[in-house]
């Protein structure tokens, strides 16, 4: 009996020591959460994220560091075969924390849906209908017109900086180029990146040289050394990343990107434009405000949209106003129109270009039904700067369309088409596009008639091939004589001698005027021709050539 007593005491003795409710924090849990804040800070240095409630980001980041915090509360001296639960008085808490910032935040994803907030992604953006004959000026010559793509740029702008050893050995041309209005002319600028961290080391006292400037019309790239170096660059480390820089001076601001760009004097500052939420929590960011960050000293300042000053050009990224567009042209009808009736909803082409027009960049870009064929509706025309946007009913061939027509043409070179740009060429829309061979290179240029695109002129030269499309246009009855009149070099000559001249097995009537002038015009392409005489007066209308002959469009006799 007496032994069966102790025995009894025995186990309760041990139930009550296994069984306690959970204690105190130990030092065990005071050196998990020092590791923790360790941590947290090492990733707040590397990441930079926004400390900003419409930040998914930021709400994972939060979830995960209270599940954390829940982890450095458990009990860590309890063994694999204890009875005492892990969990302290600390650990439910936290979970519960975990579980309502989880649930808070699907809801909030839900709220912030295009299902419940259609109207809201529709009405960013307002759309005016824009008159083509008087929104796009006329373009009576075409070699003034920035066709440049950004791959192209970047194979000259690698040409700028080869020669100069001291940069090609440090640095690297980034192959982010923005398309900028600089002093009136289009341009395409990029920055140089350090080659990688050893060369950053190397060379972070003395920061990065310049840039890279290159003229698209001109098709020439310029390597600009600046009076300061560029000590915050996307492409350095630790405290003089760029990114880093500006997220920490302003923590709370949500950034779509980093654009490079200059001034009317050509130094170089760095446009940041900052995202805000329009559909509850999470939905319908667009640009609020720019932070513009100059990149020689670190200084940055913070502008509302309406003060922006003038000089900048890329506030919104054109996939961000192409994306509104979307937004407006599937949402205006609600929600389940766009799933299911689809009735009057349109979107964008799959890819844009940009125009430099009055001061300002413009995306440029065709608008389809959401029925996906090959066809346009019409295109919109979007500032960069201050959001206004234009549509153009103008029906036609959508730009991949008109790129296969132009690569139709020279099937046999097996040139690949640019992707074009939209111009007025006697109040006629027109795609230009350059064709560039395999390595790059621009060979020739193309004009598409976007309402017509079986009429198609290419040619090596953009007088030339300007020329050839003026013709197709006055063949198939798209110019009248007024239009010619008022839109093409045009002049009442005496002639003083004809000749007809065969070249590669085309002949060739050459003219020649009173004063001296020459004209002349493929004899297939005309042939009453054949009646002029010298003597007669006619009236000419033509293509002035850089080699002095002329290109005869049309004769009226």
């Amino acid at each position: 009996m007496g032994k069966q007593t102790k025995k009894k005491k025995s186990t309760g003795a041990a139930k009550e020591i296994f069984a306690k409710p959970p204690g105190r924090l130990g030092k065990w849990n005071v050196i998990a959460f020092a590791v923790l804040v360790v941590g947290e800070l090492i990733y707040y240095y590397a990441a930079t994220p926004a400390i900003n409630i419409q930040s998914t980001s930021f709400w994972v980041w939060m979830v995960i560091s209270v599940a954390l915090v829940g982890f450095c509360t458990l009990d860590f001296t309890v063994e694999s075969n204890d009875t005492r639960s892990v969990a302290t008085k600390a650990t439910k808490p936290a979970a519960w924390i975990v579980v309502i910032m989880i649930a808070v935040g699907l809801i909030m994803v839900a709220a912030s849906s295009k299902l419940f907030c259609a109207s809201k992604y529709a009405s960013l953006i307002n759309i005016e209908d824009g008159d083509f004959q008087t929104d796009i000026p006329e373009s009576r010559q075409i070699n003034d017109i920035a066709l440049m793509d950004t791959s192209t740029a970047r194979i000259i702008g690698e040409r700028a900086v080869g020669s100069l050893s001291d940069v090609v050995s440090q640095y690297e041309v980034s192959g982010n180029y923005s398309t900028i209005d600089y002093n009136g002319a289009p341009m395409k600028v990029a920055a140089l990146n350090y080659a990688g961290f050893i060369k950053y080391m190397n060379n972070r006292k003395n920061g990065i040289p310049g840039y890279v400037l290159v003229d698209p019309v001109k098709n020439e790239a310029h390597y600009i050394q600046t009076e300061k170096p560029i000590v915050y660059s996307p492409s350095a480390y630790f405290n003089k990343n760029l990114y880093r820089h500006v997220q920490m001076a302003y923590p709370t601001y949500i950034f779509e990107g980093f654009y490079l760009e200059l001034n009317d004097d050509g130094n170089p500052y760095y446009i940041c434009p900052v995202l805000e939420s329009h559909a509850g929590l999470f939905g319908a960011k667009d640009v609020k405000g720019v932070v513009i960050c100059d990149p020689c000293t670190g200084d940055t300042e913070y502008h509302e949209v309406s003060d922006v000053p003038h000089w900048v050009d890329r506030v919104y990224d054109g996939d961000l106003v192409c994306q509104k567009y979307d937004w407006y042209g599937e949402l205006s009808g609600g929600y389940w129109n766009s799933v299911f009736g689809n009735k009057g909803c349109k979107r964008t082409t799959d890819d844009y270009g940009y125009k430099v027009m009055d001061g300002d960049v413009w995306v440029y870009t065709g608008v389809t039904s959401v029925n996906g064929d090959e066809s346009n509706i019409g295109f919109a025309l979007m500032n960069l700067r201050t959001g206004e946007s234009k549509y153009y009913k103008v029906a036609g061939a959508e730009e991949y369309s008109a790129m296969s027509s132009a690569e139709g043409q020279v099937q046999h070179l097996g040139y690949k088409a640019s992707f074009p740009s939209l111009i007025n060429i006697s109040g006629i829309p027109t795609y230009i596009m350059v064709l560039k061979d395999n390595g790059g290179l621009v060979k020739m240029y193309a004009l598409v008639d976007v309402e017509k695109y079986n009429i198609v002129a290419t040619d090596t030269t953009q007088k030339d091939a300007l020329a050839a499309y003026n013709k197709l246009l006055a063949e198939n009855g798209l110019k009248s004589t007024q239009s010619m009149t008022d839109d093409i070099p045009n002049r009442q000559i005496t002639v003083a001698d004809i000749k007809y001249i065969n070249m590669d097995e085309t002949t060739y009537v050459y003219i020649t005027d009173e004063n001296g002038n020459v004209y002349k015009q493929d004899f297939s392409e005309n042939e009453e021709l054949i009646f002029i005489q010298s003597g007669d007066k006619i009236k000419v209308f033509y293509q002035e050539s850089d080699n002095g002959i002329n290109d005869i469009i049309s004769v009226e006799r």
